[in-house]
């Protein structure tokens, strides 16, 4: 199908380069952006909820370990490696 497009003239010279440098025509560069345009639209559109998992098991921080202290953190990472 034929149609006619107003483009800036930096951008025709941006394409016409692109195609050039690819070795495919400037219609082909035309398609092939509007279609990544149209799938990013599309995935855009699917604001599907997330469910993050949340850990209901038992447990907590163990005992003697200061949890705002790096240093206890770390040595009690070390420990756990050995």
């Amino acid at each position: 199908m034929k149609t006619t497009l107003n483009l800036s003239d930096s951008l025709l010279a941006q394409a016409k380069a692109l195609a050039a440098r690819q070795r495919t025509s400037l219609t082909r560069v035309i398609e092939e952006g509007l279609r990544l345009r149209l799938l990013t639209q599309k995935a855009g559109s699917k604001s599907a909820r997330v469910r993050l998992p949340v850990f209901r098991g038992k447990g907590g921080l163990v005992e003697g370990i200061d949890p705002l202290s790096n240093k206890a953190l770390l040595r009690a990472a070390e420990d756990d490696d050995a």
